[in-house]
């Protein structure tokens, strides 16, 4: 009858909203503009329009939000552990600043040549992410600009996102290689408004 269907979908809403929502993020290319020449210290971290604002946004509704990003310069030489933790400073900062946060931020320091577990399209950081958090991310989001996120998202059984800034139109020309049920929008904002 309708009271027990009522009753039904009232408990699935609520046991819906108790569960966390996590989304993980690509740094460079969604959150911030990207250099081909690497973000080598703090004052080269710019934000793209809108991102942060996106950010706080879905902090604002609940979602617990993460960063994962392959870091190369480290082991070219290109920067040290001190300036990344510093570039991390500035972003969580002016994250913080429009009232967003990012609960935490997980890298790569390697090269692909060091064939580690952690490097994208390798799904290591967001398994040490879920691990880290305590939570299943089967199906939340991962949202990326290069194919190599779309593809650590989809084997960490993730739900692939892909934003049209930073690399993004490059990599939409690849789209045989773009795995299945990949969402694509034009960037974090349109993605956030989408999603809230």
């Amino acid at each position: 009858d309708d009271e027990s269907t009522r009753r039904l979908v009232g408990a699935s809403l609520s046991k819906t909203m108790l569960q966390p929502r996590f989304l993980m993020l690509d740094r460079d290319g969604v959150i911030n503009l990207d250099s081909e020449a690497y973000i080598k210290a703090p004052e080269e971290w710019t934000p793209i329009p809108r991102s942060l604002e996106a950010i706080a946004l879905l902090t604002q509704a609940g979602w617990r939000i993460a960063v994962a990003t392959n870091q190369a310069g480290l082991a070219r030489g290109l920067f040290d552990l001190a300036t990344l933790n510093r570039i991390h400073a500035r972003m969580h900062d002016m994250v913080q600043r429009q009232g967003g946060r990012i609960e935490a931020v997980f890298f790569c320091p390697h090269r692909s040549q060091d064939n580690c577990a952690c490097r994208k399209p390798k799904p290591g950081m967001l398994l040490e992410a879920a691990d880290r958090f305590g939570a299943d991310f089967s199906g939340q989001a991962f949202v990326g600009d290069s194919l190599r996120d779309l593809q650590a998202a989809s084997a960490a059984h993730m739900q692939p996102v892909l934003v049209r800034t930073g690399n993004g139109m490059q990599t939409l020309e690849q789209a045989s290689l773009i795995p299945d049920g990949t969402q694509v929008y034009d960037d974090l904002m349109a993605f956030a408004e989408t999603l809230l």
